[in-house]
């Protein structure tokens, strides 16, 4: 008894773990969860990241150039051939005009120190420091601007695969209708009702129909293929929406549907493009800041020892320090106008990024107003190929019927099925259209 229960419990506890194991195996997302979830995952979102990482690591290294600066040295040298100097003859009595060879110093030194160096004023030191938070900030809004691009990729990706599924149901109830139509044209044919010709049209029918499933097939791989990638899931993982179309587009089609402000300020192109004007002008004022003196402290501090033996770090040898402190200035005085046509060209280019921060205002209000007037004629061509849709599938129902009582013929019957179809295709992309239009509205208004 002890025994049969354990395999019971045993064989609970292992489908429970399967159980737990497919729940695990199934990724479901809405929208805002695949879009949280590429923005995880990404890889050029983790680039991105690095980049904002490099940055702040280098606003760092700007500021260390102004800190103490401490380096150590040491030496050890054997002289080969200690250098040789003349020495006028008359020092030591002998005739003016003469020289006697004399050595200075011993076959072997040695000497350790170590050298501390201090910015005081530096103007293109303080320039940089502001440069570099700036150059953070830049970093901070690419990856934000990298932000935006993937989400709305994911949600492009994401609306594809919704509207490829609806289509591929509208395609499989009208392949039942064909082969329900050509089960009944055979039949009729074989109790002599119906002719031949009849019975192949109905076929070429069902064989259309299975193409268009094919076709709906591919393109739902193929949407997901490229939500994947967008997401940043591995190809072959299996992953499902929870999102149905509807719930995208009825907001849209409502009629109280408002557009809503705009405050291009806000957006990120501008504020990238006032954060470039901001680095153009402290390149300006670093062009201007080579005018100004340059000003650095430095101590030295060092241990020398001499002899004529190869070890000089017995006891027995001496060592003799020597330390000094002293100041450099460096002033520029003349630069035959090289410095001047820096100047210039930083000017100027400070002249662009204000023109294109102008430019920028511009177009922002362009795109938004584009972006409106493309939603409001998506909409309108949405509820107008919906209306197309229904009439095309009211006309194809009728023909069925007709065909069905002998009144119409098959080639009438496959004509509006076509009709049909491009209807339905015509739907489809008027639903992309739509939901790709929302989404650039938001990218316009800064809500992506």
């Amino acid at each position: 008894m002890k025994t049969k229960t354990k395999q019971l419990t045993t064989l609970l506890l292992f489908f429970l773990l399967a159980s737990g194991l497919k729940a695990q195996d199934d990724l479901k997302f809405t929208l805002a969860e695949a879009q949280a979830y590429a923005l995880k995952h990404s890889y050029v979102i983790q680039n991105s990241g690095l980049d904002v990482s490099a940055a702040q690591k280098k606003v760092w290294e700007t500021i260390a150039m102004g800190l103490p600066q401490i380096s150590g040295s040491a030496n050890y040298t054997k002289f080969l051939n200690l250098p040789v100097s003349l020495i006028p003859g008359e020092f030591f009595g002998e005739e003016a005009g003469t020289y006697i060879p004399v050595k200075f110093g011993q076959d072997y030194n040695s000497d350790f120190g170590f050298t501390v160096d201090q910015l005081i004023f530096d103007g293109s030191y303080i320039v940089g420091v502001g440069s570099a938070k700036i150059y953070l900030q830049m970093a901070s809004q690419t990856k934000e601007k990298t932000e935006i691009e993937i989400k709305h990729a994911v949600a492009q990706s994401y609306f594809m695969v919704l509207a490829a599924e609806e289509n591929l149901k509208v395609m499989k109830e009208n392949l039942q209708n064909s082969q329900k139509l050509e089960h009944d044209t055979r039949a009729m044919y074989e109790n002599g009702f119906s002719e031949e010709q009849d019975v192949d049209q109905m076929r070429l029918l069902v064989q259309k129909a299975e193409n268009e499933i094919l076709k709906a097939e591919r393109e739902i791989r193929v949407a997901r293929m490229v939500l994947k990638y967008a997401m940043g899931v591995d190809v072959e993982e299996t992953i499902a929406l929870s999102e149905s179309l509807n719930e995208f587009l009825d907001p849209l089609l409502q009629e109280e549907e408002s557009v809503g402000g705009f405050d291009y300020a806000s957006h990120i192109d501008f504020r990238m493009l006032d954060t470039q004007r901001q680095l153009s002008m402290k390149e300006y004022k670093l062009a201007q800041s080579a005018y100004l003196p340059k000003l650095s402290g430095f101590y030295n501090w060092s241990k020398t020892a001499y002899g004529n033996s190869a070890n000089l770090f017995k006891s027995s040898v001496p060592w003799f320090k020597s330390s000094m402190v002293g100041f450099n200035l460096t002033v520029p005085i003349f630069t035959a106008g090289q410095q001047r046509a820096i100047v210039k060209q930083a000017q100027f280019a400070y002249q662009q990024a204000e023109n294109d921060q102008k430019l920028a205002e511009q177009t922002l209000q362009k795109d938004y107003l584009t972006a409106v007037a493309d939603i409001e004629s998506a909409v309108d061509q949405l509820k107008n190929d919906v209306d197309n849709k229904q009439l095309a599938r009211k006309i194809y129902d009728k023909t069925t019927i007709k065909y069905n009582n002998g009144i119409s013929s098959s080639v009438e019957l496959s004509q509006t099925e076509t009709q049909y179809i491009e209807a339905q295709g015509a739907w489809v992309a008027s639903v992309i259209q739509l939901l790709n239009s929302k989404i650039t509205l938001d990218k316009a208004i800064g809500k992506l």
